[in-house]
C-alpha cells in the first residue's frame, strides 16, 4: 500500500515536472495562454504531493504567463500567493498608500529564504509592481532581491540588474511625464535637474551592464535596446528645453546625440542576439528597436525599421497570440509611409485587439487610423476612429498603467492629444455637434485629474444630465485648443450657442492678468489696470454670447488648463464686474459630485486653523518664506459662533492625527481649515499645513477614507482659507478639484492667493450668516464679497476677488 502511494507520487511528480516543461517550451514560443494551462495543471498536481518548492515554482511561471497577456494585477496576485506574502501588496496606489506597502514588503522579505526559487519570485513581483504603476514598490524590491542575490556564490543577478534598471526608467519616465504638466519655475528648474540626474545615472547603469562579461546575450541585448531608446527620449526632450531658452542644456544634447550611432550600428551588428530570445520576448524587443529607429531622420535606418517590424509580425503569426499580431500589425502600421497599406495594417491591428477586448492598445491603433483618415479629408471615418478610441480610454483610465512595459504611455504625451485632435475634428464641420464636444472636454478634464491625483474613477455627474436647475443658471465652457479659446454657453433648457476666438488676441491678457494676481505688487497696483485686461478678456470671450446669458443668477464657468487660476469675478462690461450681477462657481470639466444644499437642521462644523509657527513650517513641500497669521485665532472664534455646534482644532491641537480622529468619528457637514497652503500643477506640492506635518492632496484621501468607507455623510462643504496659488500656476482649480475630490466634499472654497486677514475675516463671516440665512453656497459667498467690495477699505480686487468656489454651488 505505501509503495503503491509511492509509485503514484512520483508519478505525478513526474507528470508535473512534464508540465512544466511543456509550458516554458509554450511561453518560448510566445503561446502565453496554452503556457498558464500547463502551470495550472502543474500547481495542481504539486499541491496533490505537496511539494512545496514546486508549487512556489509553478506559480511564479504562472505570473509570468499573467503578465504576457496583460493581465497584471492577477499576475501580482499569483506571485504573492507564490511568496506567501500579504495581497494588500497588489492593492492599487488608491487604496492602499506607497509607504505603507513598502514598509508590508519589507517586512515580507526579511522573512523570506536566500533560495533561488524565492529570488526568481522577488525580481517577478518587482516587474509586476512597475506595470502596476507602483514604481516606488518595485525599486524596494529589486533593490533587495539584488542585495540578496550579491550574498550568494555563483549566481548570476544580471537579469535582476536588468529589471531594475527598468524600474528606474519607468520613475525617469513619470518625472518626464510630470514634467510637462508643472508649470510653475521653481517646480520646473527642481524637476529638470532630477530629469538629468536621472536619465545620465541611468545611461551610465544600463552601460555597465552591457559592459559586464558575464552577462547572457540576450540580457546585454535588452539592456542596449533600453539604452537606445532612452537616449532617444533625453535627447527629445533636451532638445525642446533648449529651444525654449535652456542654453545650460546644450553641451548635453551634443554629448548624448553622438551616442546615438554607435548605439544603433552595436544593436545590428549582433542582431543574431535577437533569435536568442523567446518568441514573446523577440517580438517586443523588435518592435521596440523599430521604434527606435523610426525616431532617427534616416531613410536607411527607416527601411531597417520596417524590416525588424516585418519580422516581429512573422513571429507574431506562428504565435497565434492576437496581441502581439496587433502589437506587429499596428507597429507596421505607424512606419509604412504608403497610406492604404498603412490603414490596412492598422485595421488588422485594431480587429486583434478587440477579439481579446484589449482596450488599452485597441485605442492606439483607432487613434492613428483617426490622424490618417483625417489628413486625406475622410472626416466621418476619422470622427468613429477618434470616437472609438476615446471610448476605449475611458475603457482603461482606472489603470492606464497597466499595459506591456514597453508601451507605457504619458499622459501629455499619448492621452491629452487624442481628445483635443477629436474636438479640433468636431468643431471643423460646418455645423459642429456642441453637445459631444462638450462631451469630449469633459472626458479629458476628469481623466486629468484622475491622473493628477492617481486615483479611480470619481463620482461626478455632467452638469447637462443634472435635472430641475433653476433658468438662471448657465454654464460656461471655455475650451482651449491652442490655435482657438472656444466658448460654448449651455442654458437650464440645454440649448447651446458658441464662440470662437483665435488665441493669439487673448494669450497676451490672461498672461498679464495672471501675472499681475499672482504677483506680490498686487495689492499695490491700480483697480484701473486689471480692469483693463479683464474687459478686454470679457469683449473677446463673453460679450459675444452676453445676449444668450440670464440678466442675473448664477454663471458656472467649466475652465480649461490656462484659466484656472484666473478669478473669473473679475470679468468687467464697462459698468460692472460680474460677481456684481452674478453667483460664480467654478467646476472641473463641468462635472460636479451630485450637488445637494447644506443641511439646515444641522449646521456644524470641523473647524481647525494655525495661528503661529509650528514644526509643519519646516516642511521640504511646505510653500517657502511663511509668516505667522495671527488673525486666524480671531476668523475660528468668528465662524464658531456662526455655526449650531462645531469642534475646534487650533495650533497644538491641530495635528494631522487628531484631525483624522475627529474627521473619522464625527459627522461634520462643514469642513474650515484656516492655515497655510498651497495649490500646485505638481499634487506633491499641493498641500495644507497641520500644526506637526504638511498633508498633501494625495494624503488627505488616506485621512478620510475610514469616514467615506463607513459612512454615506460626505462633506458638503470644504474651506480652505488662507491658501495660495504657487506662482506661475495656470492651473490651480485643479489642485482645488483635487482636495476636493479626495476629501468626498461636494464643494470646496479656497483662495487664490495670501488673502489679508482682516478682510477674510469679514468675508467669512458674511458668508457663514448667509448659508445660515438659506442662501445657495454661490450667493452667500457673493454676497460676502460685495460686503467687502461695498467697504472703501477694502474696495481693492486683492481683498475679495481671490476666493473661489469649486464644486457644487447649491
Amino acid at each position: 500500500m505505501i509503495l503503491a502511494r509511492e509509485v503514484s507520487k512520483q508519478a505525478q511528480q513526474h507528470q508535473a515536472e512534464v508540465l512544466n516543461q511543456r509550458g516554458q517550451r509554450q511561453l518560448d514560443l510566445g503561446q502565453a495562454r496554452e503556457a498558464l494551462k500547463s502551470w495550472q495543471q502543474a500547481t495542481k498536481l504539486f499541491e496533490q504531493i505537496k511539494d512545496t518548492e514546486g508549487i512556489t515554482g509553478t506559480l511564479i511561471n504562472q505570473n509570468v504567463a499573467l503578465q504576457a497577456l496583460g493581465l497584471h494585477l492577477r499576475a501580482c496576485k499569483i506571485v504573492v500567493t507564490a511568496l506567501k506574502f500579504d495581497a494588500e501588496i497588489c492593492a492599487t496606489s488608491s487604496d492602499q498608500p506607497a509607504d505603507s506597502t513598502k514598509r508590508l514588503l519589507d517586512a515580507e522579505i526579511d522573512k523570506l529564504n536566500s533560495i533561488p526559487v524565492h529570488l526568481l519570485g522577488l525580481q517577478n513581483l518587482g516587474n509586476v509592481l512597475r506595470q502596476l504603476g507602483k514604481l516606488s514598490e518595485s525599486k524596494l524590491v529589486l533593490r533587495k532581491t539584488l542585495s540578496i542575490a550579491q550574498q550568494l556564490a555563483n549566481f548570476d543577478n544580471s537579469a535582476i540588474l536588468l529589471s531594475l534598471n527598468n524600474t528606474e526608467k519607468s520613475i525617469y519616465q513619470q518625472v518626464r511625464d510630470k514634467y510637462s504638466w508643472i508649470e510653475e519655475p521653481v517646480f520646473q528648474k527642481e524637476t529638470v535637474n532630477l530629469i538629468q540626474k536621472k536619465a545620465l545615472e541611468l545611461l551610465s547603469n544600463y552601460q555597465s551592464l552591457i559592459n559586464t562579461q558575464t552577462a547572457p546575450i540576450p540580457i546585454k541585448l535588452q539592456a542596449q535596446l533600453y539604452r537606445l531608446s532612452l537616449l532617444l527620449d533625453f535627447e527629445k526632450w533636451l532638445i525642446t528645453e533648449s529651444n525654449s531658452g535652456n542654453g545650460q542644456l546644450a553641451a548635453i544634447e551634443t554629448q548624448i546625440n553622438q551616442q546615438i550611432k554607435p548605439s544603433v550600428e552595436l544593436i545590428l551588428k549582433n542582431s543574431s542576439a535577437f533569435s536568442n530570445l523567446p518568441a514573446s520576448q523577440s517580438i517586443y524587443t523588435k518592435l521596440n528597436f523599430a521604434n527606435s529607429l523610426n525616431q532617427i531622420p534616416d531613410e536607411r535606418l527607416h527601411s531597417v525599421a520596417i524590416q525588424y517590424a516585418e519580422s516581429a509580425l512573422q513571429t507574431a503569426k506562428s504565435t497565434n497570440e492576437q496581441r502581439l499580431m496587433s502589437y506587429a500589425f499596428g507597429t507596421l502600421g505607424k512606419l509604412e509611409k504608403q497610406r492604404e497599406r498603412s490603414l490596412d495594417y492598422l485595421g488588422q491591428a485594431m480587429a486583434f485587439a478587440q477579439s481579446i477586448q484589449a482596450w488599452d492598445i485597441a485605442y492606439q491603433w483607432q487613434h492613428e487610423l483617426g490622424l490618417q483618415y483625417y489628413k486625406q479629408g475622410k472626416y466621418d471615418k476619422a470622427e468613429k476612429a477618434y470616437s472609438a478610441a476615446i471610448n476605449n480610454l475611458t475603457r482603461v483610465r482606472d489603470n492606464l498603467l497597466a499595459s506591456n512595459v514597453d508601451t507605457q504611455f504619458s499622459f501629455y504625451e499619448k492621452v491629452e492629444p487624442v481628445y483635443r485632435e477629436y474636438m479640433r475634428l468636431l468643431l471643423s464641420s460646418p455645423n459642429p455637434n456642441l453637445e459631444l464636444v462638450i462631451q469630449t472636454n469633459e472626458q479629458l478634464q476628469i481623466a486629468e485629474l484622475e491622473n493628477f491625483l492617481k486615483c479611480g474613477k470619481l463620482d461626478v455627474v455632467a452638469l447637462n444630465k443634472l435635472q430641475g436647475l433653476p433658468i438662471t443658471t448657465a454654464i460656461i465652457h471655455i475650451i482651449d485648443l491652442g490655435d482657438s479659446i472656444e466658448v460654448i454657453a449651455q442654458y437650464s433648457n440645454h440649448s447651446l450657442v458658441r464662440n470662437s476666438v483665435d488665441a493669439k488676441l487673448i494669450r497676451s491678457h490672461v498672461n498679464n492678468i495672471l501675472d499681475t494676481v499672482q504677483s506680490s505688487r498686487f495689492f499695490s497696483s491700480a483697480n484701473k489696470e486689471i480692469i483693463l485686461y479683464y474687459q478686454k478678456f470679457y469683449e473677446l470671450l463673453i460679450k459675444p454670447i452676453q445676449a444668450y446669458l440670464p440678466s442675473s443668477g448664477t454663471l458656472v464657468f467649466a475652465l480649461d488648463r490656462s484659466f484656472q487660476s484666473l478669478p473669473m469675478d473679475l470679468l468687467y462690461n464697462g459698468k460692472n464686474y460680474l460677481i456684481e450681477e452674478y453667483s460664480i462657481v467654478e467646476t472641473f470639466g463641468s462635472k460636479i459630485r451630485p450637488p445637494k444644499s447644506l443641511s439646515q437642521n444641522k449646521f456644524t462644523a470641523l473647524i481647525a486653523g494655525l495661528s503661529k509657527e509650528s514644526p509643519s513650517f519646516k516642511d521640504k513641500n511646505a510653500p517657502k518664506g511663511l509668516k505667522a497669521l495671527g488673525e486666524v485665532a480671531v476668523e475660528v472664534a468668528e465662524i464658531k459662533k456662526e455655526t449650531d455646534s462645531s469642534t475646534v482644532l487650533l495650533n497644538e491641537n491641530f495635528t494631522s492625527l487628531q484631525f483624522k480622529q475627529e474627521l473619522t468619528k464625527n459627522d461634520f457637514p462643514i469642513v474650515h481649515i484656516s492655515t497655510h497652503g498651497q495649490f500646485s500643477s505638481n499634487s506633491d506640492k499641493t498641500v495644507f499645513l497641520a500644526y506637526d506635518k504638511v498633508i498633501n492632496v494625495l494624503e488627505f484621501d488616506n485621512l478620510l477614507k475610514q469616514k467615506t468607507q463607513s459612512n454615506e455623510n460626505t462633506i458638503e462643504l470644504l474651506v480652505l482659507s488662507a491658501c495660495q496659488t504657487a506662482k506661475g500656476n495656470k492651473r490651480s482649480t485643479l489642485g482645488m478639484a483635487g482636495v476636493a475630490a479626495q476629501a468626498g466634499a461636494q464643494s470646496v472654497i479656497a483662495s487664490l492667493w495670501l488673502v489679508d486677514e482682516d478682510s477674510t475675516a469679514i468675508l467669512m463671516q458674511e458668508f457663514y450668516k448667509g448659508l445660515k440665512n438659506g442662501l445657495t453656497k454661490a450667493e452667500a459667498l457673493r454676497q460676502g464679497k460685495l460686503s467687502l467690495l461695498s467697504n472703501t477699505k477694502y474696495v481693492h480686487p486683492y481683498f475679495w476677488s481671490g476666493f473661489v468656489l469649486v464644486g457644487g454651488w447649491l
